[in-house]
C-alpha cells in the first residue's frame, strides 16, 4: 500500500489540529466537572451572580423599611432583630440544599427529596399530638431547647431505625425503603389527619400555624443548637463530595471501584436526616423547597460534580427562601405565607417537569 505523502500546506493544518482529549488553544488535557474555560467562566458568573444575589436580598432584608436613620444605633439594633431571620433562612437553605442534593445521589433520582422518608409526617404527629392530648397548651409544651433537641432525636432515631433495618440486610434494598419510607409517612399524615378531626376550632388554629412552614415558627435559642448540627452534617457530606461522585454513578459501577457501596449509602442517609431533622424542627415542613433548590441548582451548576454543586444549591436556597420572604414581608405584608408561596412554587416546578420528562 503506498505511503501518504503532505503537501507543505497540509503539514502545518495537521499540526494545529489537537489530538483528542485536547483543547484547541494549548492542547492540553482538561477534564472533570469543568471540562473547558468556558464551563469554568460560566460557573464562576453564576456564583458570582449568586453572592451578589445573597448580598442584595440581606441588605434588603436589613434596611428596607427600617424607621430609623442608617447608621444610627436605632438602625443597627432594629437591623440585629431582622438578623436573627436571616441566620434561620441560611441554616434552612444550607440544611435543605445539601440534604436534597445528596439524597438524590444516593437514591439516583432527581425528583424525591429527604421528605418523602417520613419526617414531615413524624413531624405532624408530634405537633398535633400535642395540642390532642394537652390542648393549646401542648404548644407551649414542646416549645424549648430540650424539646427541640428530643424531636431532632426522635427524627433521626426513626431514620436510623428505618435505614438500619432496610439496609443492612442480606437483601437490604434502596427502593424497598423508599416504598416503606413512603409507607409509613402516609400512615402518620393519617394519623394527624385522624387527630385534627377532633380537635376545637381554636385548637385546630393555633396548630395550622405550626404545621406551615414559616420563619416565624422558629426560636432563636434553638439556633445554638441548630448551627452546630448543621455545621458538622453538611461538613461530613461536603468532605465526601468525591464520594458522592462515586456513588452517582450507580451501585454496581461504585463496588467495582472499591466502594463500600451499601455502608457509604447508609453513612450519607443518616446525615441527610440529621440536616432535615434540623430543617424540619426549626421553621416546620417545606416539602417541595428541596427539590425546587436542587432542580435550579443543576442547572445553573451545569455539572455532576458535588464540590461545585453544593456551593451553588446552598446560595439558591437563601436566594429562593429569602427572596421570597423579602417579597411577602415588605410587599404583601404576609411573611407568613413564605412556606406555602414555596410549596405552590416548588409543585408547579415538580409537576412541570415531571410531565417535560414524561417519566418519574
Amino acid at each position: 500500500m503506498a505511503e501518504q505523502t503532505l503537501t507543505h500546506e497540509q503539514a502545518p493544518a495537521l499540526e494545529q489540529t489537537p489530538a483528542p482529549g485536547r483543547t484547541p488553544l494549548t492542547g492540553e488535557r482538561r477534564s472533570g466537572a469543568l471540562p473547558t474555560a468556558r464551563a469554568g467562566r460560566r460557573y464562576l458568573v453564576v456564583v458570582v451572580a449568586l453572592a451578589v444575589l445573597t448580598v442584595l436580598i440581606t441588605l434588603g432584608n436589613l434596611a428596607w423599611d427600617n424607621p430609623m436613620p442608617i447608621g444610627s444605633t436605632g438602625f443597627w439594633r432594629i437591623a440585629e432583630l431582622r438578623a436573627t431571620n436571616l441566620v434561620i433562612i441560611t441554616v434552612v437553605a444550607f440544611c435543605q440544599a445539601l440534604a436534597t442534593v445528596s439524597f438524590q445521589t444516593v437514591t439516583n433520582n432527581r425528583i424525591i427529596t429527604p421528605s418523602i422518608m417520613g419526617f414531615e409526617s413524624l413531624y405532624r404527629v408530634v405537633q398535633t399530638g400535642a395540642v390532642f392530648f394537652f390542648g393549646v397548651a401542648g404548644i407551649t409544651i414542646i416549645q424549648g431547647v430540650w424539646q427541640f433537641i428530643g424531636q431532632v432525636v426522635l427524627m433521626v432515631a426513626f431514620a436510623a431505625m428505618l435505614y438500619g433495618w432496610l439496609l443492612s440486610g442480606k437483601y437490604g434494598n434502596l427502593q424497598i425503603m423508599l416504598l416503606i419510607g413512603i409507607i409509613l409517612g402516609g400512615g402518620l399524615g393519617a394519623l394527624s389527619t385522624f387527630m385534627q378531626r377532633l380537635l376545637t376550632p381554636t385548637e385546630f388554629d393555633v396548630l395550622t400555624a405550626r404545621l406551615i412552614g414559616s420563619i416565624a415558627n422558629a426560636d432563636a435559642s434553638y439556633l445554638a443548637i441548630s448551627i452546630p448540627l448543621a455545621a458538622v452534617a453538611g461538613g461530613v457530606l461536603w468532605l465526601r463530595a468525591r464520594q458522592l461522585n462515586v456513588l452517582a454513578l450507580g451501585r454496581e459501577t461504585a463496588v467495582n471501584l472499591g466502594v463500600d457501596h451499601r455502608r457509604q449509602t447508609i453513612a450519607v442517609l443518616l446525615l441527610v436526616s440529621v440536616l432535615m431533622a434540623v430543617s424540619t424542627s426549626l421553621v416546620g415542613p417545606m416539602t417541595f423547597y428541596g427539590f425546587l433548590v436542587a432542580m435550579i441548582a443543576y442547572q445553573l451548576a451545569d455539572t455532576h460534580d458535588h464540590r461545585y454543586v453544593f456551593p451553588v444549591a446552598w446560595l439558591t436556597g437563601f436566594v429562593v427562601l429569602g427572596g421570597a420572604y423579602f417579597v411577602l414581608k415588605n410587599v404583601f405584608y404576609a411573611q407568613g405565607s413564605v412556606g406555602v408561596i414555596i410549596e405552590i412554587v416548588g409543585g408547579t416546578f415538580f409537576l412541570a417537569h415531571i410531565l417535560r420528562k414524561g417519566r418519574l
